[in-house]
């Protein structure tokens, strides 16, 4: 049977990854049970040949040549010249081409293998993907991949060892907690003591290695057991990166009905904050970079190089819980507008103005507030 196309994208990949080039492994999650993720339910999973992602590879390299060779760099790129250049791309190839070129645009520095987790073809499989794109374009100085610490354990020493010699260099992981109690709420498919030992052997292939957090998947019961523990597990790994990503929840993800029926009881903005102090102080003898990469973070500055850069995160939290109530819904509410990145930013008197406005058009309260700020928060998942 013939492919209706000829090159594939996935739907999602971290922030961190946005100028990569995406290639896609596999087709949705293989787990696809975990309670708060509505991205992939109701599709099915589904390995991708080799030979047909090594030919996506191919048609990529096909169509950057000739970007290349239009365009000396992304500063050169016309839109009279790419509208000459797309006049001899056959349409079933037009995405590939569009891929390319913004490949371009954006350096071709790093690559991104989709969808969410890419080690599970194994090894020698991936091995033989990362060495294609390695030999196509040699200059690339990242290859980044989700993963899940189950099949980082299956795939095991030798098998990551392989990968990284053949080109792979970050592994993400989405730990999300490091309490057993959290890990099951949220129906993760793996332990505190997987993550721990998954953890450990990626950082000893010499990988790179992003752990994510959910600051809030405890729910309000469980807040105080989920930052705990989460630092703990986070202090035997020693990832080089610990990126935040708060719980939103939408009525596709699972566990939004036992939110709904009281099941579970949401932790807003300020129980998030105390939550987060929790987590930072008990982070101990890591060299760890803290990251505050996404929109749904509720401080875009929230972030720095562990040990040092403690004392500066725990300082915009206390600052931020010491405000009155008024400034806390003005500032919750200009962030998730896009006003606000930071607590600075309430500094400027135009922007300062319009959330304020804002505000008391649509008669924000405290009454009210977290309500807003959920509905907001979901154009974002």
């Amino acid at each position: 049977m013939s492919r209706l196309l000829a090159f594939e994208v996935g739907p999602i990949r971290p922030p961190s990854e946005a100028r990569s080039l995406l290639i896609r492994i596999t087709r949705n999650c293989h787990w696809n049970r975990c309670s708060f993720c509505p991205v992939y339910k109701n599709k099915e999973f589904s390995v991708r040949p080799v030979d047909e992602i090594l030919s996506d590879i191919d048609l990529l390299d096909k169509h950057l040549s000739n970007i290349r060779a239009t365009f000396s760099s992304p500063l050169d790129v016309t839109s009279d010249k790419v509208w000459s250049l797309t006049q001899k791309v056959e349409p079933i190839e037009l995405v590939a081409f569009d891929y390319a070129l913004k490949w371009f645009n954006d350096g071709m520095q790093s690559v991104f293998l989709q969808d969410a987790d890419a080690l599970i073809i194994g090894a020698t499989n991936l091995a033989n993907v990362l060495s294609h794109l390695r030999n196509r374009f040699p200059w690339i100085e990242r290859i980044t991949t989700y993963s899940r610490s189950s099949t980082i354990l299956k795939v095991g020493e030798d098998g990551l060892k392989e990968l990284k010699d053949a080109g792979l260099n970050r592994v993400h992981v989405g730990l999300e907690s490091g309490s057993d109690e959290v890990l099951k709420i949220a129906k993760k498919g793996a332990s505190k003591a997987m993550h721990i030992k998954a953890g450990i052997m990626i950082k000893s292939a010499n990988l790179e290695l992003s752990e994510y957090i959910m600051p809030g998947l405890g729910g309000k019961r469980l807040s105080e057991v989920h930052a705990k523990e989460s630092a703990d597990a986070l202090n035997q790994i020693d990832p080089d990166f610990i990126r935040l990503r708060p719980l939103a929840l939408t009525d596709r993800a699972p566990l939004y009905s036992d939110f709904e029926s009281g099941k579970f009881v949401k932790c807003n903005d300020i129980d998030i904050a105390q939550e987060l102090i929790m987590f930072i102080e008990d982070l101990e003898g890591i060299n760890s970079m803290v990251v505050s990469d996404h929109i749904l973070n509720l401080f875009a500055d929230l972030e720095g190089k562990l040990p040092d850069g403690k004392k500066h995160m725990l300082s915009i939290l206390h600052a931020f819980l010491e405000m009155d109530s008024e400034k806390q819904i003005l500032y919750r509410l200009g962030r998730r507008l896009g006003l606000f990145n930071h607590l600075k930013d309430m500094d400027d008197i135009r922007k300062m103005d319009r959330v304020l406005q804002i505000a008391v058009d649509e008669g924000i309260s405290s009454e009210n507030i977290d309500l807003v700020i959920d509905r907001l928060m979901e154009r974002f998942i």
